[in-house]
């Protein structure tokens, strides 16, 4: 009797220290070990659990941190539900028969024999109002006693309470609010969204953006050739005449030497026969030939010497010479007409739009654009569509674009900066602008 008395006090005073443990815990994860730990000295599990309401292992005795990939974390978020359909709404000891074992959903059979005892004690944390936070589970290779399950029991309402606190007041889901409106309340609501869907609001795309000129010329090479020198630097501000780039002439030199010699020997030879046709008629038919060899040897070094002119290339008009860097362009071979440069007139400033299909709207020429530079992003251009391409094409950074042009209404926009545009479209209700998108994407899927 005296020991009977003794445990009971005991297992009391073990209570109170659980209690005290669960008080003093300073968040969720200090409750969760001191439930799955703590228990250990009067209930010698094999493992504890504790779990919240959706099945998920929040803390496992003897881990510090859970590896939500492992395993045994996966089968255990497969198989607790299971437990739990078996088990009664005030939880309790369940150890289930070989024949539930064989009726139960994938593989719950050959986890709960891999790492499972015989059976599991399965208490249910709840919130004052009802709605559960979640499970603590005890691992047991033999039933517990009565005297054991209605300490837990007691104790179990001290975790959820602490519980409950820890995780503060729930969220309530839209659902649960809307049912909790009266009828007219959501009357009120629906009014409300569908007035605020028929607001109008206007079309807006994002899209990377560059400053160009309008009228830039293209400066290209006159002829095949080796770039040998460029004379200017990128943006540099070149007067008309000055010298852009040249061509190396080393080919173009040696052809015109050997032209000229040739036009040399040609006269030589028409001289020659020309004085020798006053007494030999032979010489006389052979003149015409002469004459023509000597038109045709001077007409080639002509056309070398033109050819050697057009080897410097020379700006046409004031602006600024526009193109990436020198050193891509030194020694490098090109064709005639190939582009090198743009010489721009840094007083027309223009607005290079690159819009993705995915973000393309309703676009007319005069639509306003604003445009928000990289460098300066406190500063706003404004400006307006002046071209628009109907056609489609990959940019160098992957995406598939339209290509826009604008006009700038500010004139100190240098050439070659970068940044982002807004365009603005056609106005439309609210609701057609947030659901255009997804609207696109189930007609897509769809086909309809």
């Amino acid at each position: 009797m005296i020991q009977q008395q003794t445990s009971q006090v005991t297992l009391a005073d073990f209570a109170v220290h659980l209690e005290a443990r669960a008080r003093a815990a300073g968040n969720l994860a200090e409750l969760g070990f001191s439930m799955a730990n703590d228990v250990h000295s009067v209930l010698p599990f094999r493992q504890a659990l504790v779990l919240d309401a959706k099945s998920k292992a929040l803390t496992i005795s003897g881990l510090v941190k859970l590896t939500e990939d492992s395993p045994y974390i996966l089968w255990l978020k497969r198989a607790w539900p299971w437990v739990v359909e078996n088990l009664s709404e005030h939880g309790g000891w369940f150890a289930p028969l070989l024949e539930q074992l064989a009726a139960a959903p994938d593989d719950v059979a050959d986890g709960w024999e891999e790492w499972w005892p015989i059976g599991v004690l399965a208490l249910p944390l709840q919130r004052r109002d009802g709605e559960l936070l979640g499970w603590v589970a005890f691992l047991l290779d033999q039933p517990p006693s009565e005297e054991l399950i209605h300490l837990l029991g007691r104790v179990g309402q001290t975790w959820a309470y602490c519980w409950e606190m820890l995780a503060g007041k729930p969220r309530r889901g839209l659902k649960a609010r809307w049912q909790g409106l009266s009828k007219w309340q959501q009357r009120i609501v629906l009014a409300a969204v569908l007035v605020f869907l028929l607001l109008p609001v206007r079309q807006t795309a994002l899209a990377p953006a560059e400053v160009v000129a309008a009228d830039a010329m293209a400066i290209t090479a006159a002829l095949d050739g080796v770039v040998k020198t460029i004379h200017v630097r990128p943006n540099q501000a070149v007067r008309a005449g000055d010298r852009l780039f040249s061509l190396d002439d080393t080919t173009l030199r040696n052809r015109l030497e050997v032209a000229r010699k040739s036009v040399a020997v040609a006269d030589a030879e028409l001289q020659a026969a020309t004085q020798m046709a006053f007494d030999d008629s032979r010489s006389k038919s052979e003149l015409a030939a002469l004459t023509g060899r000597a038109q045709e040897k001077r007409a080639e070094l002509i056309a070398v010497e033109a050819q050697l002119a057009r080897v410097d290339a020379l700006a046409p008009y004031d602006g600024i010479a526009v193109f990436a860097d020198p050193d891509d362009w030194q020694g490098r071979p090109v064709v005639t007409g190939e582009r090198i440069m743009l010489l721009a007139n840094p007083a027309k400033p223009a607005l290079l739009v690159h819009l993705p299909v995915a973000d393309a709207i309703s676009l007319d020429v005069g639509a306003p654009v604003k445009f928000f530079l990289t460098v300066r992003p406190l500063s706003l251009l404004s400006g307006q569509v002046s071209e628009t391409s109907y056609q489609a094409s990959l940019e160098s950074d992957g995406v598939v674009s339209y290509r826009l042009r604008a006009t700038l209404n500010e004139k100190d926009a240098r050439i070659g900066l970068r940044g982002t545009a807004k365009l603005y479209g056609g106005w439309v209700t609210l609701g057609y602008y947030v659901m255009r998108r997804p609207l696109a994407k189930l007609r897509e899927l769809s086909g309809w």
